[in-house]
């Protein structure tokens, strides 16, 4: 094995995988390190269309479909007991012209997809041993292995999580904040069909997330303060079920959850750069969100593909200091927005001052009133920059529906 490559991808989990087999694809040759991901992450990821757009470019969406499920439709619905309570707001994924908004996935299968896609590409040498250390040049990295080996490149793609070792080693410093929640995340069958139908119930503690899979089944991310999810992580099935059937109001019928519960401590992580010194940072390394609007792994992949299109645009040097500017300056105002917006909807929940409630209530409101203005928030969410395209291709299937009417009455 040459100890020289264009690229290493540090960290082996969706983000790093989806990012090995991208820069593989855009002829870069990889060094992929990292131990393999676990087994038992019972977490599922909703993946928006524009990812599941990369991941089918990258081959691996046949692999996934069998057991992924189509989100049709998505609900935002006002589970609190609050004086003033916010409407239900419907988001319809026909209402910009797609069949499904994304699909919801277990990590587990994503991740046995991206390691058998890894596996034919010969662009990718993986090696399943922890980095220890990096020594950063002024034209390349070195990187040593537990192993003892040693590796080169000119770029180091980071995705190697919230404590990223090779963000610390760049100089790039990060701020984080931690919350008074957790998430439960489990999942349940029901009686009733889903009708691939996502709900995000608002309380007082943070979201109450249902996503459907495949069948009458459903994952669930349910934030609660940290005590409060230890205590609903020791209960039994029946009663846990019973819980769950309650928070959602009987709405999917009777519950049953399903053994094997899991508690995440919730935080944000933001760098103060995105790129520096020979290193990029995606996903987790780059951004860390509390589980509010599907930001995570999305956004995660939005970074590879700005990323792999900024170097790919590179002269000769894949890590340069110029290269990783660009990288740095067309990452910062995606993932700062998605960092505010969610930080500010998270506030709103815990916030016991009316003005905030009132506020909320308010935005709310118009998106479920006002048809243009749920377009462009759906558009956005999907596709930054797009949201404008979308208000104009709704106005235009709009006309020309009156035009029709018009045509019939004639």
């Amino acid at each position: 094995m040459s100890k020289r490559a264009d690229i290493i991808v540090a960290g082996a989990g969706p983000v790093g995988l989806v990012a090995a087999l991208a820069a593989a694809q855009a002829g870069f040759s990889v060094r992929l390190c990292g131990p393999k991901a676990g087994t038992t992450d019972r977490r599922t990821t909703a993946l928006m269309q524009p990812a599941i757009d990369a991941l089918s470019s990258l081959g691996v969406l046949d692999k996934i479909l069998p057991q992924a499920a189509p989100l049709r439709v998505m609900r935002i619905i006002d589970g609190t007991k609050r004086l003033i309570r916010s409407p239900i707001v419907t988001f319809h994924a026909s209402e910009v012209g797609a069949e499904y908004f994304g699909l919801n996935i277990p990590n587990s299968v994503l991740v046995a997809a991206l390691d058998e896609q890894i596996a034919s590409r010969p662009e990718i040498t993986r090696l399943e041993t922890s980095i220890v250390e990096w020594t950063i040049d002024d034209d390349a990295v070195q990187a040593a292995l537990s192993d003892g080996q040693a590796i080169f490149a000119r770029l180091v793609i980071a995705a190697d999580g919230r404590l990223s070792m090779a963000r610390d080693a760049a100089g790039i410093d990060s701020s984080t904040t931690r919350y008074p929640q957790a998430a439960l995340v489990a999942s349940f069958t029901h009686s009733r069909e889903h009708g691939f139908v996502s709900n995000e119930f608002h309380t007082e503690t943070g979201p109450f997330t249902q996503v459907p899979l495949p069948g009458k089944r459903s994952s669930l991310v349910w934030v609660v303060e940290p005590e409060r999810a230890d205590e609903l992580a020791s209960l039994d099935t029946a009663e846990l079920s019973r819980l769950i059937e309650n928070q959602m109001g009987s709405m999917l019928g009777s519950v049953t959850a399903e053994p094997g519960c899991q508690i995440y401590p919730l935080s944000a992580t933001l760098p103060t750069s995105f790129a520096k010194n020979r290193v990029a940072l995606v996903g987790e390394a780059a951004h860390v969100f509390p589980p509010i609007g599907a930001q995570g792994l999305n956004l995660g992949i939005r970074d590879v593909q700005d990323l792999i299109e900024t170097i790919s645009e590179s002269s000769s040097d894949v890590g340069s200091k110029e290269t990783l500017r660009r990288y740095d300056a067309k990452r910062r105002p995606d993932v700062l927005a998605r960092a505010g917006g969610v930080r500010l909807l998270n506030r709103s929940l815990l916030s016991n001052m009316l003005p905030m409630q009132i506020a909320r209530t308010g935005g709310l409101g118009l998106l479920g009133s006002i048809s243009p203005l749920r377009v462009f928030f759906m558009q956005e969410t999907l596709k930054p920059g797009t949201g404008l395209l979308g208000i104009r291709d709704a106005l235009r299937k709009q006309i020309g529906r009156k035009d029709t009417a018009a045509d019939r009455v004639e």
